[in-house]
């Protein structure tokens, strides 16, 4: 790809997502959804791959429909109460279209058929920024609005996607598309608690964002896109498989790692709010997910290959320190006894 066209989409994709986080209008928020869509298009068919094309294809059409809902929903507010804020969703009408609209867009059960195979089409990167940055601007949208949403809706779509996302991540064999399943899943624990607790919806999100981000490029520095490749990748590059096992735990909600913060804080608000078979259910569909987490870290690390030959000279390559990765894998794994001060700030 021309180094040019990477910088631009790179630079688009930076200033869409600062327009609709940061904007308090339809039409403002709408534009930066467009910009992020049309910014992430050439990153995904850059290797000019069929399948690549076919990711490009279905991310199009489905983005443009939910930015078409999304407008038309602002449009259809604004014409019963005369309001272009974001914040002031008053129409019943209006917010389930803007429900549909961003569950079109963050892949939430019953619209998931897209994201998995986007995902599997994608680059580890693009997939990466998939998975991570381009959720920043509907979760924020839902964050506005969520005094106005359904609750009963938005329960329903969660656990369904709790579901789905366990459910459907057990029989995958490639890791993209069990980070997309990972993802429903991981966003159906969002969805339940942002009626009730916002900034709980945001710290969710900025914990999945960091440990995603430390597992992909760990996979990506390892070269692994399928188990069968992982299973012999641990005589080559033990450490980074080591921080794929321990942030695939934490990803799990483990204790005592980063990950078990979320689900511990997201089911004390939820029986706090007299939701505790909401809280039962949501947790007892969350062990169909630790299954295959259990899987992918049984297959990076606990699984050895068979031992190599008796030579001298190793032929394990040396790499050089990767302090970013250490930094994320660190706080991947270590931020638990940070919970108290994150409970007395909510």
């Amino acid at each position: 790809m021309n180094p040019h066209a990477k910088l631009i989409s790179t630079m688009s994709l930076a200033v869409g997502t600062s327009i609709t986080i940061s904007s308090n209008h339809w039409v403002l928020a709408w534009t930066g959804l467009e910009i992020n869509t049309l910014a992430i298009i050439p990153l995904i068919s850059k290797s000019h791959h069929p399948r690549a094309i076919e990711a490009t294809i279905k991310y199009f059409l489905t983005q443009s429909t939910a930015s078409a809902l999304i407008l038309f929903s602002s449009l259809t507010n604004a014409w019963s109460s005369g309001q272009w804020d974001i914040t002031q969703l008053n129409h019943p009408t209006s917010s389930l279209m803007l429900t549909m609209a961003i569950a079109i867009k963050l892949g939430l059960v019953p619209f998931h058929f897209w994201f998995p195979e986007v995902l599997q089409g994608s680059p580890m990167i693009t997939a990466l920024l998939l998975s991570t940055l381009m959720k920043l601007p509907p979760i924020t949208l839902l964050t506005m609005t969520s005094q106005s949403l359904n609750p009963a809706l938005l329960t329903l779509m969660a656990i369904s996607s709790v579901l789905v996302g366990g459910w459907m991540g057990l029989n995958q064999t490639q890791t993209r598309k069990i980070s997309a399943f990972s993802s429903i899943s991981h966003l159906g624990w969002m969805i339940v608690i942002i009626i009730y607790n916002p900034n709980l919806t945001i710290l969710t999100f900025a914990l999945y964002t960091i440990m995603t981000t430390t597992v992909f490029l760990s996979l990506t520095h390892i070269k692994v896109l399928k188990l069968s490749t992982m299973l012999i990748s641990w005589t080559k590059t033990p450490m980074p498989n080591s921080t794929v096992m321990l942030t695939l735990l934490s990803l799990a909600g483990l204790p005592p790692l980063t990950g078990f913060m979320p689900k511990w804080l997201i089911i004390q608000e939820l029986t706090k709010q007299e939701m505790t078979p909401t809280a039962t259910i949501i947790t007892m569909l969350s062990l169909l997910s630790l299954f295959f987490y259990l899987r992918l870290a049984y297959h990076s690390t606990i699984t050895l290959p068979p031992n190599s030959s008796n030579h001298m000279k190793l032929w394990r390559t040396h790499k050089t320190l990767n302090t970013p990765m250490a930094i994320l894998f660190i706080l991947s794994t270590s931020l638990l006894p940070l919970s108290p001060l994150i409970i007395t700030t909510f």
